[in-house]
């Protein structure tokens, strides 16, 4: 079967609170098979466009990509995609994750990524 893949998701700081939030998406990943965009979806355009792409949502879409993907073609890659943690700490490492957390289950709960978006900030 044609797999979407993805990286390892990984901070640029040295702080213990990246490595914690680290194996909180690593896991996030194996359990619920749940990667985000700025993990470096790799998907062949076959697969993209039987998916039909990206939904214009202003908040969300890889996570409605991913979706509807679905586990079975989802496979993750030995690399880091190294992502700035500059959110994280500008905001607070719990606060970002927290916000973060937030949003993803108003999304799953159904109330519209544009709503959330305000919510997000």
């Amino acid at each position: 079967p044609d797999l979407a893949r993805y990286a390892r998701f990984t901070l640029d700081d040295p702080a213990p609170q990246a490595r914690r939030l680290e194996r909180l998406v690593a896991w996030r990943c194996r359990a619920l098979a749940l990667p985000y965009g700025d993990q470096g979806l790799l998907i062949s355009r076959a697969l993209y466009d039987e998916l039909g792409g990206f939904r214009p949502l202003p908040l969300m879409e890889d996570v409605d990509l991913v979706r509807r993907l679905g586990r079975r073609r989802l496979a993750a890659l030995p690399v880091d995609a190294v992502t700035s943690a500059e959110r994280w700490r500008r905001d607070g490492w719990w606060r970002r994750s927290a916000r973060n957390l937030g949003c993803l289950s108003l999304y799953f709960l159904g109330l519209p990524p544009s709503l959330i978006r305000r919510l997000y900030g």
